[in-house]
């Protein structure tokens, strides 16, 4: 029996089982699954936390005033140390106290607490003295009045509070571009010797003076002798 007339009976054969019986389903194939991706320190930067202290730690700078809290249209921008404003985070902007202190802010009248980092400057408003996140805010029940007075006491600092830093004057916010280059000329002019500058910021436009050497009893001085129909004059620590 020739090989093609054998192969040509087995296709017959097949055929005809084709035909008369049922089909057979194999088995789905067995799928072995991806590994998970893997990642890294780097892929993400968890949300900076404000750190735990005692109950009992001591401050070391106390004062009461007027906070307020800031949002949108900060969220998202660098602050003043360098990280991304999170208003979902415990943070606070002073003017004064040094970047990444640690601080408690009580409510006078409700007496809730909260502590916080200072990431950031501000207020830019003549009668508050601190800018909480909108989570601190809420924790200390300024969020749904917008201000409330408060007790900030600073529990722990990275420099001296009192002497040394980084001072300059900050005037602002202009909405026109024209008016802030107008004063920021007028102000070169006057204070020679220091560094004026003008930049934009979230809510408008800002002009800062940086006196020789970013002293401070320099900048108290200008921060004294300086007035503006636009804005306010502060007196603003750098670092």
């Amino acid at each position: 029996m020739s090989v093609a007339f054998v192969l040509c009976g087995l296709a017959l054969l097949a055929g005809c089982h084709r035909n008369s019986a049922a089909k057979h389903v194999p088995p789905p194939p067995t799928v072995t699954p991806a590994p998970a991706p893997t990642t890294t320190a780097t892929t993400t930067k968890p949300t900076p936390t404000a750190p735990t202290v005692s109950p009992k730690t001591k401050p070391i700078y106390v004062e009461t005033g007027l906070a307020s809290w800031y949002g949108p249209p900060y969220h998202n921008h660098k602050g003043a140390n360098g990280e991304v404003y999170n208003q979902n985070a415990l943070t606070a902007a002073h003017r004064t106290i040094p970047l990444n202190s640690t601080v408690r802010v009580t409510n006078e009248a409700t007496k809730h607490q909260v502590i916080v980092r200072v990431t950031d400057r501000g207020p830019f408003i003549e009668d508050r003295i601190i800018d909480l996140s909108l989570a601190a805010a809420k924790a200390v029940d300024v969020w749904q009045p917008g201000t409330a007075m408060v007790k900030v006491e600073v529990l722990s600092s990275p420099a001296p509070i009192d002497e040394g830093g980084r001072w300059c004057v900050q005037i602002g916010a202009f909405q026109s571009e024209h008016e802030a280059r107008k004063l920021k000329e007028k102000l070169q002019e006057h204070y020679a010797d220091a560094n004026v500058i003008q930049f934009t910021g979230p809510t408008g436009e800002w002009v800062r003076i940086r006196p020789a050497g970013d002293d401070k009893r320099k900048a108290q001085e200008v921060a004294a002798k300086t007035h503006v129909k636009e804005g306010g004059v502060f007196l603003v620590r750098m670092d």
